[in-house]
């Protein structure tokens, strides 16, 4: 039974700390972790960024153009409304509403032209997020092809050439940065494309509200309703 001590002991599988493995992988893991870090900071002010009540706050929105259909607010009241309120379809309708009684031509364009700056806002820093998910594995290859000439170049000038466990020795730790790459660019670009089909569906959302109030602030419409309230107590009095 004693005997079997020292066989175990003899037996027992090296680890090492995942620093340790990291530090294995060269020099060209320190990109490799940076850029690892500069997708988790991007990640987490996207995600405050694009959250919806940032965006487009449903209760402010559907007040506003109730409003603006009851005639309840004038041209300055809105502008001061839109003013006080800091989500992106607030600068939306700012937009418009400088252009009140303006033709729909006209007012649509200024929101076209908000809309532009607004999406250009929301897709901050996606390209970065983007440029992780490509460069990271070509980090991870560089590093890795590296390695191997190293591990190569050991073995060719030692003198226990021949020796498979040196060769698998050197290919491992030279395989580290292609995993650490890979690690890093997998989850980066499923967040990139997560966080461009959430900037399309809030500009889309922004286009939609935008649309709303050109049918309501423009010169046709505002002849429309005045045309409308005029008549109404006409037919009432016939």
């Amino acid at each position: 039974m004693s005997n079997l001590v020292p066989i175990i002991a003899e037996t027992t599988i090296p680890t090492q700390s995942l620093f340790d493995t990291l530090m294995a992988g060269g020099p060209l893991m320190i990109p490799i972790l940076l850029a690892s870090f500069a997708m988790l900071l991007i990640v987490f002010e996207r995600t405050i960024s694009l959250r919806h009540r940032r965006v487009v706050p449903r209760l402010f929105i559907e007040r506003f153009l109730l409003q603006l259909r009851e005639n309840a607010l004038d041209r300055n009241d809105a502008l001061e409304r839109c003013e006080d309120e800091s989500s992106h379809i607030a600068r939306v309708f700012a937009a418009a509403i400088r252009k009140w009684g303006k033709p729909a031509v006209e007012v649509e364009q200024a929101v076209l032209d908000e809309g532009e700056r607004i999406a250009n806002v929301l897709r901050r820093y996606l390209r970065v997020l983007n440029g992780v998910s490509t460069v990271s594995p070509l980090l991870g290859l560089l590093g890795t092809v590296w390695g191997m000439i190293q591990a190569f170049n050991v073995i060719a000038t030692s003198p226990a050439m021949g020796r498979a466990e040196m060769l698998a020795g050197g290919i491992s730790v030279a395989l580290i940065t292609t995993a650490a790459g890979l690690l890093v660019a997998i989850p980066a670009l499923i967040f990139y494309l997560y966080f461009v089909g959430r900037v399309d569906s809030l500009v889309m959302e922004i286009d939609h509200y935008g649309q709303e109030i050109v049918h309501l602030i423009s010169f046709e419409a505002l002849e429309d309703r005045e045309t409308a309230r005029v008549a109404i107590p006409r037919r009432k009095a016939a």
